[in-house]
């Protein structure tokens, strides 16, 4: 996400760079290209006006700070006016003194709204809160059959009374049943239209006043840019919303939405979808999208992420089997899988401060040379798994593996010295002798620029010395969540 916007505003830096200070004729070049990055991005025009203005009035005001070269401060003025424009701090959802907390999700069709429904559903019961969903799109083929697939998916009920039965009524059963239930929060799935008309409109105003919700979301595609503010701008008018849920956002390489909803409708943007999967909803934090639009990276997010999936008891074994020298490929397969889970390497790489400028070729190899690496692994007995020692000496071994696993005996044989070198690297480390941890990047196709000296952020380990003068010379590695 974001990737055009942020190569945009790299070239804004650059008109800077060399300056002995920030002046009024030194930084129209570079208000020019951050105009022109805004505008691609399909940012409202009167967004990019009001920023635009902002910037400068803030970067002829600052003073010139000791040691901050001028592109660095202007960077920082236009994070700070970033933030501001999405809403500075995230809103969290409403909860009712007395449960159920209703949730009324609106929107038009095609935006996602139902499987954001159940997306918000599951990540609500991540943080122990007790759901129902009910489906009212009675118009829709198949939407309740989605709602209720999903449902089970999740482990969430739904509530449900077919396509024969008004949509108001079911809303006001459902809040009843959730009573009944016990549940904290209700979640309402209404139907959509491929477009803002009367009825679509009427039916959701007569559905909250009769289920009087405590939270109006309306979805919104952030695919459609500037168009996703308009829109949510004349929902909140006609039926008056409380914030938005952002879809699509991880195919959205411009952000005009997440820049544009805010400012325009006055409204907040509660949640991000960033992705297909059902668990690939975020909370939103301006803060944090600022950081990643100009390639800071996001660590709370990732360490967030990393804590839904780790258990600390096994994080900790983990860490004592890899100091020791015990760590195997049954332990390494478990990190891999653990990786999957918390989403793709790119997604994840691109959290990390100094990753967002690799190149798709550069997380493609790693993406390759991980299926790679499980493959072989899996063609392993459970033997040669416990004892990769097994495997360094005995020929036969590694063709027997090459030929389950479709590669070739070399392919398997290099796996064998990358996984030999760094167990043997982890144990120096763990008795003090290096600093880092290097070597690690052949284990995942050499991604150039990867690792700093242990220096990414929390839980991050990697770095080292750099093997080749040459072509690799910035091939680096990184090693355990």
């Amino acid at each position: 996400m974001f990737d055009a916007l942020a190569e945009r505003l790299e070239e804004a830096w650059k008109k800077l760079k060399g300056q002995d200070k920030i002046s009024k004729t030194n930084i129209q070049d570079a208000l020019q290209e951050v105009r022109r990055a805004l505008l691609s991005a399909d940012v409202n025009l009167q967004v990019v006006k009001d920023f635009i203005a902002e910037v400068e009035t803030k970067a002829q005001g600052a003073e010139v700070v000791s040691g901050v070269r001028p592109d660095q401060q202007f960077i920082k003025i236009v994070y700070d006016e970033l933030v501001e424009v999405m809403g500075e701090t995230n809103v969290p959802l409403a909860q009712a003194e007395t449960a159920p907390t209703v949730v009324l999700m609106a929107g038009l069709q095609g935006t996602g709204k139902t499987t954001a429904t159940a997306k918000l559903a599951l990540h609500l019961r991540k943080e122990n809160r007790t759901c129902l969903m009910v489906a009212t799109d009675v118009y829709r083929p198949a939407a309740i059959d989605q709602l209720v697939t999903l449902g089970q998916q999740i482990e969430v009920p739904v509530f449900e009374l077919g396509t024969d039965t008004n949509p108001v009524e079911i809303a006001r059963q459902g809040i009843a049943k959730a009573k009944e239930m016990g549940v904290d929060t209700v979640i309402i799935d209404t139907a959509g239209r491929l477009f803002i008309d009367e009825a679509m409109m009427g039916e959701l105003v007569q559905i909250k006043n009769t289920v009087k919700p405590h939270e109006v979301l309306l979805v919104v595609d952030s695919m459609t840019g500037q168009e996703a503010a308009n829109l949510t701008r004349t929902f909140h008018e006609k039926i008056g919303i409380t914030g938005a849920i952002l879809t699509k956002l991880d195919g959205d390489t411009r952000g005009g939405a997440a820049l544009s909803v805010r400012r325009i409708s006055g409204q907040p943007i509660k949640f991000v979808g960033v992705g297909e999967k059902v668990e690939a909803l975020q909370p939103f934090y301006p803060d944090r999208m600022a950081s990643r639009i100009l390639g800071m990276g996001d660590v709370l997010t990732l360490v967030e992420k990393a804590t839904e999936e780790i258990d600390l008891a096994d994080a900790a074994k983990m860490q004592e089997k890899m100091l020791a020298a015990t760590f195997d490929f049954n332990d390494f397969l478990k990190q891999m899988r653990l990786l999957k889970n918390m989403g793709s390497l790119g997604g994840l790489l691109k959290m990390v401060p100094g990753m967002g400028k690799l190149s798709s070729d550069q997380l493609q190899k790693g993406e390759t040379k991980l299926k790679q690496t499980e493959a072989m692994i899996n063609s392993m007995t459970m033997e040669e798994r416990k004892n990769p020692d097994l495997l360094a000496s005995a020929p036969s071994r590694r063709r027997r593996i090459a030929s389950g696993s479709g590669y070739t005996e070399r392919d398997v044989g290099s796996l064998v010295s990358e996984f030999t070198k760094m167990r043997s690297l982890m144990q120096q480390m763990g008795q003090g002798k290096l600093a880092g941890m290097p070597g690690m990047g052949d284990m995942f196709g050499g991604m150039g620029g990867m690792g700093d000296g242990g220096r990414q952020g929390p839980g991050w380990r990697g770095g080292g010395q750099p093997k080749k003068k040459k072509k690799d010379k910035k091939k680096k590695g990184f090693g355990q969540l």
